[in-house]
C-alpha cells in the first residue's frame, strides 16, 4: 500500500506489487373437414410422408448462440411469445448449486454469497443464452457489452465489503456503480447496500436494465442514464465505488466521490498491454491507499452518451 502522498488519477505502473494473484408441446393432427370433394383430388407426387413437428422449448433454446445485435430482439421476442417455464431456473436449487461453486472456488464472505443466492440471474440472460445463466461463464448481452462471470461479481463485492465502513456496519452503504449493463449486479447490491446508484451510458442497455430489474422490486436502487467516467457528483460521497469496465486510470471524480473511510474497487489496465487488473483504493483521512488484486478482463471504459 502507499500512503496518502500518492497522487491522482493512478496510473497502473505506479501501483506496488502484492502477493495476491491467484489466479412445447408437440404436434397436433389437425381436424379433417367433413365435406368431402365430388372427385378425389390427386396428391402432389413430391409430397413429403414426415408429419411436420414443432421442437420442444428447451430444443429451441440450444440453437447456436447468435450474434450480439440479434439477442435482445430474441430475448424480448421470446418473453412476449411464452413464460420459460419446466427449466427450473425458478428454483432456489439452481442459484443454491452456483453458491456451493463459488464457496469452493474460495469465496467466504456469507453476506454476499446470501445476497448472489437470491438474485436470479436468468431473468437477465437473453433467452437464446438462459441455459448457461448459471454457469461461471459472461455472455453477450448486446451493444458489445458482457454479464460478467458470477464468480467475478461475487469477488469484487467481497473485495468491497472490505473497505472501512462497510467493515463497521456490515452494509456498503450508499454505493456507486459504474456500468449498469444489463442490471445483474445492481440487483446483488441492492442486497448489501444502503442505496446503489447506478450509471449506464449506453440509453439502450440503461431502458433494458430497468424492464429487466423492475420484476425484483429494488426500492433502494436509482438507475441513472449518464456517463459513469465523472461518476455521479449529485448523490456523493460514496461509501462504496464499483466499476464494470476499466481503463488506463482511476478516473479523478471517482476518487473525489469516495467517502472518507469508503472503498473502490476497478480493473485498469497494466501499463503497456493488454491486460488488466482489479485496483483496490482506500481513502482515508491521511489520503488514498491503493492495492492491486488479480488479474481480470472487462470491456473498455468509455466516456459519452450514446442514445
Amino acid at each position: 500500500m502507499t500512503g496518502a502522498a500518492s497522487k491522482f488519477p493512478l496510473k497502473l505502473d505506479q501501483l506496488p506489487t502484492r502477493d495476491k494473484a491467484k489466479p412445447q408441446a408437440g404436434y397436433s393432427k389437425p381436424q379433417s373437414v367433413s365435406a368431402a370433394p365430388a372427385k378425389p383430388t390427386p396428391q402432389p407426387a413430391f409430397k413429403s410422408a414426415v408429419k411436420p413437428t414443432i421442437a420442444p422449448l428447451h430444443r429451441q433454446m440450444l440453437r447456436p448462440q447468435q450474434h450480439l445485435q440479434h439477442a435482445h430482439a430474441t430475448a424480448t421476442a421470446s418473453r412476449l411469445a411464452a413464460p420459460l417455464a419446466g427449466l427450473g431456473l425458478d428454483s432456489a436449487d439452481v442459484r443454491r448449486r452456483m453458491v456451493r461453486r463459488l464457496r469452493a472456488d474460495g469465496l467466504t464472505n456469507e453476506a454476499v454469497l446470501a445476497a448472489m443466492g437470491t438474485v436470479p440471474r436468468h431473468i437477465f440472460v437473453d433467452a437464446a443464452l438462459v441455459t448457461q445463466a448459471y454457469e461461471d461463464t459472461s455472455l453477450p448481452i448486446g451493444h458489445g457489452q458482457t454479464i460478467s462471470k458470477p464468480s467475478v461479481v461475487a469477488r469484487m463485492i467481497e473485495l468491497l465489503m472490505g473497505g472501512a465502513n462497510a467493515r463497521a456496519t456490515g452494509s456498503l452503504g450508499k454505493t456507486l456503480e459504474i456500468g449498469t449493463g444489463c442490471g445483474y449486479q445492481a440487483a446483488v447490491l441492492t442486497r448489501l447496500a444502503r442505496h446503489v446508484y447506478s450509471v449506464e451510458r449506453l440509453k439502450p442497455l440503461h431502458d433494458k436494465a430497468r424492464d429487466l430489474i423492475a420484476p425484483i422490486r429494488s426500492v433502494n436502487l436509482r438507475m441513472v442514464y449518464g456517463d459513469g467516467m465523472i461518476g455521479h457528483g449529485p448523490n456523493a460521497p460514496y461509501d462504496s465505488i464499483i466499476s464494470a469496465a476499466g481503463g488506463d486510470t482511476v478516473p479523478q471524480p471517482w476518487l473525489d466521490q469516495l467517502a472518507i473511510g469508503g472503498r473502490l474497487i476497478c480493473p485498469v489496465r497494466q501499463s503497456g498491454g493488454t491486460k488488466q487488473v482489479l485496483v483496490v483504493v482506500d481513502r482515508t483521512e491521511a489520503g488514498y491507499q491503493h492495492s492491486m488484486q488479480e488479474t481480470v478482463h472487462f470491456v473498455p471504459l468509455k466516456s459519452g452518451l450514446v442514445g
